[in-house]
């Protein structure tokens, strides 16, 4: 399905895991383990996007045509939620070098405030796939891609777990030519900003800091 540039992951295994996350009921340990596994699937996803070079390679029986990434990839999780993630990405990607993003958000205002950055020098001939489980408003998302586009970063891609209509809407205005990888669709936003029916916070439901 797809809204705007949202583009969902729809399979069966994708709802167990989202459910799984949702459960309030839900211990850190099977959080971990559902937020590595939607990681997974979300990497072979936005995979398909990915550019190859064919080499020539010897099997034991005889020669044939491979192939190889042609593309650096640069992960960047949004610290420090989107941490949670880069194992899934790197179990699948494991040549990907990764970057990070520090944005915290302001609970009065909603808006975001950078406190870090750190990514590979040159990232304009790179996929940068921007990692953080949760679309809400979108401000922190597009203003990290906005901090990738400053540094040269061209072809971005945002992978989400989580995401509402409101933070779709903002990043497809914002930045119609990034594509948002998800999970789920969530219904709306509370008015703290929350996603419903959501999963909580899912930083403090990973790194156990309830």
């Amino acid at each position: 399905m797809k809204k705007n540039n949202f583009i969902l992951i729809e399979h069966p295994l994708v709802k167990r895991d989202v459910s799984i996350l949702r459960d309030v009921n839900t211990q850190q340990e099977s959080f971990r383990g559902a937020v590595k596994r939607l990681a997974n699937v979300l990497a072979v996803e936005i995979g398909k996007g990915l550019k190859l070079s064919e080499f020539n390679l010897n099997t034991p029986l005889e020669s044939t045509t491979g192939h190889r990434l042609n593309q650096d990839v640069v992960l960047v999780p949004v610290l420090r939620a989107g941490l949670g993630m880069v194992s899934g990405f790197i179990e699948l990607i494991p040549e990907a070098k990764v970057g990070h993003i520090g944005l915290q958000r302001d609970e009065e205002t909603l808006t975001p405030v950078e406190y870090y950055y750190k990514t590979p020098k040159d990232i304009s001939r790179s996929k940068v796939i921007l990692l953080d489980p949760m679309l809400a408003t979108g401000g922190s998302a597009s203003e990290a891609i906005k901090y990738l586009k400053k540094r040269g970063a061209i072809d971005i891609v945002f992978a989400c777990l989580v995401a509402a209509p409101k933070g779709v809407d903002r990043i497809s205005n914002d930045h119609p030519d990034v594509k948002i990888f998800g999970a789920a669709l969530d219904r709306e936003l509370n008015d703290k900003g929350y996603i419903l029916p959501g999963l909580g916070d899912a930083g403090d439901r990973t790194f156990g800091t309830l």
